[in-house]
């Protein structure tokens, strides 16, 4: 499963980002993406088609003296491309729309002219009517229950290098990290991060190990806050930001990670007791298959030296 969201990006220009926690290099960036529409024409003459990269390398300079950090395709059809594109920072957004936007692409061979249409990226993140209205209207939760109402926060695509224990020789994702990163928006009850629980993927059926595009190992997990305050504040500051990490080498990578609230009752103590009787099942049925193992070799060599 190849994760697009944790493709991570070295960043030159940090001058947005702001710490999330110091110790352990981690910061927040504002995500500046750009959507270009570029409207195609119809094609008259039989086995002609338009390039889709003579078309990006077109909008590419467009942008004077200016660089695209990334920009790609996210959909192509015969009426028309769209581009997804990123941006160093996003004071230079509306700089990027305004070289783009309304503007045409002349391309050699072609009579007619490619209309682009240029805005700012809308994020993808909930909102506060979101969870109120999720939480109000499900019928089988409870507010008084930790668990059954907004107070965790699920995170998808998080680097595991990152929240690793700092020289310890593992890039496996710690909880403490986990904890003291996320503390700083209020105080937690619990977390999870169910890459760690060896049984889980035997208990769910699915796998929770994702890679990134440059082959890092990125991990899911949930947070759950005491207060409503602390998953309120955690939600408001993580809107429209990816998570960046400054490496001991001083460099900068950033990527962009997935945020949303747990609907799956995934903290609550009946789930949490339910997995721990899952666990305590499998790990009693591989001793058994281990004792079982044990058995048959011990009888087997003990024929062995019958036969001798």
């Amino acid at each position: 499963k190849v994760n697009t969201m944790a493709a991570a990006t070295i960043v030159h220009d940090t001058s947005e980002a702001v710490v999330l926690c110091g110790s352990h290099g981690l910061y927040l960036k504002p995500i500046s993406k750009i959507v270009i529409r570029v409207a195609l024409p119809q094609l008259k003459q039989p086995g002609k088609s338009i390039s889709n990269w003579e078309v990006m390398e077109r909008l590419k300079g467009m942008v004077n003296n200016h660089q695209f950090s990334t920009l790609r395709i996210s959909k192509s059809t015969m009426d028309f491309i769209r581009f997804e594109g990123e941006v160093e920072n996003k004071g230079l957004v509306k700089a990027f729309i305004s070289a783009l936007d309304g503007k045409s692409i002349k391309l050699s061979g072609f009579s007619d002219i490619l209309k682009v249409r240029a805005a700012e990226y809308k994020i993808d993140f909930p909102t506060r009517h979101d969870w109120d209205s999720f939480f109000r209207d499900a019928g089988d939760m409870d507010e008084n229950m930790p668990g059954e109402r907004p107070d965790t926060i699920y995170l998808e695509g998080l680097p595991c290098k990152w929240f690793a224990v700092k020289d310890c020789g593992s890039e496996k994702p710690s909880e403490e990290v986990l904890i003291k990163v996320f503390s700083i928006f209020g105080e937690i009850r619990n977390v999870d991060i169910p890459m760690l629980d060896p049984y889980r993927e035997e208990m769910t059926g699915r796998s929770f190990h994702t890679f990134s595009f440059g082959g890092h190992l990125n991990f899911e997990a949930y947070v759950q806050y005491k207060e409503y305050m602390g998953f309120i504040k955690a939600m408001n500051v993580l809107r429209g930001m990816k998570l960046m990490y400054k490496g001991d080498d001083g460099k900068h990578i950033a990527c962009n990670i997935k945020v949303s609230f747990d609907k799956t009752k995934h903290l609550t103590e009946t789930s949490i007791k339910k997995r721990q009787l899952e666990r305590q099942r499998l790990q009693e049925l591989e001793q058994r298959r281990e004792e079982q193992k044990r058995k048959q070799k011990e009888a087997e060599e003990k024929q062995k030296e019958e036969e001798r």
